[in-house]
């Protein structure tokens, strides 16, 4: 597809392909996505002590912005807002303890409208600081990007190889002293980001975990998608990844590892209204903890940006830069609005784009107005949710794995043997991505205000990358891209 694009002169980015493709690609991300779109409402719902009915409003709620920022963030409002590349977006787990944490101290619908306040303010403030965020891609020379790229899909694959699994990251099954509350711990380990401040009970062994039934579906969808990616041609070896997911979730149905209850019980049709708890409440102490949130979000997304403009060989200028961070932002405000949380790119989704080779914008566009329709008729929602975990693990080893390539390959063409200070950069910082991920109660001594920010591995790792580069290569100089939009940013404001 990419070579034909190609030959012909069109921009693959610029491609609108043909309405059926558009929806099957985009179906194809949006299944990528949808186990980490639906884990975070799940999580803050149940630690708001909500009603079951109000739970699944959430996760309604959040699918259906999370399709609308897609869209605007693919296709570009106007020249301030979307990066105009194919991102598909979602809620940040940075932002889970925060939450959490907030909803344990206030739980209720008085606690929503507080925790909502605080995303509404963060993200409008957001969007006014992310000209500033932008004028730091100066401090990301080559030897930083691909740096920051690798730490992403090294900081992936705990997921991609615990769908594999099952939920749990153990062969143990946690106890909680509520028993009420273990599908809600399982929801936020099955994402990767468990709640802090989870007082569990001695283990006890899980026969569930790593089972056969768990490894064979893995296998198998893993394996259809290296055979067809192989042999497949043309659009067949485009969708290889949606098709090993369809295979292993007719085979999952066959062992009787789905279950359709939710499904028969679900409704048609949901309108999202905003405020569905009454109006939100700003609090500054929890507008600040947002924030810190969304810095952590910007810098994230700063990387995500340029492992995407690797992968569809566009430059990520600041410009580009500012317009994307911005969506962020926006994406935020829009979530407190409609009670859900805040946006950021999913790092899975720029996996995909680099497995496809499609990079055409319009494909996310499509997968936006899809998650809009899973926000609206709940019952296709739950169809697309019964699908298991496990079936996603071989797919998330391809693409997560395909983002941590990106990196190795940005880095092939670093001065490493005439720099030898340059090993020193990529050694220590990737190293300090791997921090959350073996320990991850290192922080357990350290001030709670400081966990939003140290327990991201990739930001330990862009900000370990761009002090080490500093350090042995010196500071890097404005660009004639950085004054320009330097410009823009005294102008806009």
């Amino acid at each position: 597809m990419s070579h034909e694009t190609a030959g012909r002169g069109i921009d693959p980015v610029e491609e609108i392909l043909p309405a059926p493709r558009l929806f099957t690609l985009g179906f194809q991300h949006v299944l990528v996505m949808y186990a980490g779109a639906i884990a975070v409402p799940l999580i803050v719902g149940r630690a708001l002590q909500l009603s079951p009915q109000d739970v699944a409003f959430l996760i309604s709620a959040d699918l259906f912005v999370c399709g609308l920022v897609s869209i605007i963030q693919s296709l570009g409002a106007t020249q301030w807002f979307g990066i105009k590349l194919p991102v598909m977006m979602g809620v940040t787990f940075a932002a889970v303890g925060p939450m959490v944490s907030i909803a344990s101290a206030q739980p209720g619908a008085e606690g929503a409208r507080m925790l909502f306040g605080a995303i509404i303010a963060a993200g409008v403030i957001s969007i006014f600081l992310a000209p500033y965020v932008s004028r730091l891609l100066r401090f990301f020379p080559s030897v930083v990007t691909g740096t920051v790229i690798l730490a992403i899909g090294v900081s992936l694959m705990p997921i991609g190889i615990n769908w594999i699994f099952g939920l749990p990251f153990g062969p143990t099954a946690p106890k909680l002293v509520d028993p009420a509350q273990q599908d809600w711990l399982n929801a936020a380990i099955a994402a990767g980001s468990a709640p802090e401040g989870v007082k569990l009970l001695p283990t006890v062994p899980n026969p569930a975990y790593a089972s056969s039934q768990n490894i064979i579906i893995g296998l198998v969808v893993l394996g259809a998608i290296l055979l067809l990616s192989r042999f497949g041609r043309g659009f067949v070896s485009n969708i290889a990844v949606l098709l090993g997911i369809i295979g292993g979730g007719v085979l999952a149905a066959s062992m009787g590892m789905m279950h359709f209850d939710a499904v028969s019980q679900a409704a048609w049709f949901a309108p999202i209204r905003p405020f569905h708890f009454g109006m939100p409440i700003f609090d500054p102490v929890m507008i600040a903890t947002m924030l810190l949130v969304m810095f952590v979000t910007m810098v994230e997304s700063t990387g995500m940006f340029l492992a995407l403009g690797e992968i569809c060989n566009r430059k990520i200028t600041p410009k580009t830069l500012s317009a994307g961070l911005r969506v962020d932002g926006l994406g935020t405000a829009l979530g407190g609005l409609f009670n859900t949380f805040p946006y950021t790119s999913f790092s899975q989704n720029v996996g995909l784009v680099g497995v496809t080779g499609i990079r055409s914008r319009f494909v996310c566009v499509a997968g936006g107005i899809i998650m809009i329709v899973l926000g609206l008729i709940p019952k296709m929602g739950a169809l697309v949710e019964s699908l298991p975990t496990t079936v996603l693990g071989g797919a998330g080893l391809v693409m997560f794995g395909m983002v941590a390539a990106t990196g190795i390959r940005i880095l092939a063409n670093v001065d490493f043997a005439g720099n030898r200070h340059n090993l020193f950069v990529v050694a220590i910082s990737l190293g300090m991505a791997m921090i959350p991920m073996v320990a991850p109660d290192f922080n357990q001594w350290m001030p709670h205000a400081l966990h939003p920010l140290i327990h991201s591995g990739i930001l330990l790792a862009t900000l370990s990358a761009v002090a080490l580069n500093w350090y042995f290569n010196g500071a890097p100089h404005a660009t004639e891209d950085d004054i320009r939009a330097a410009g823009h940013a005294a102008e806009a404001h």
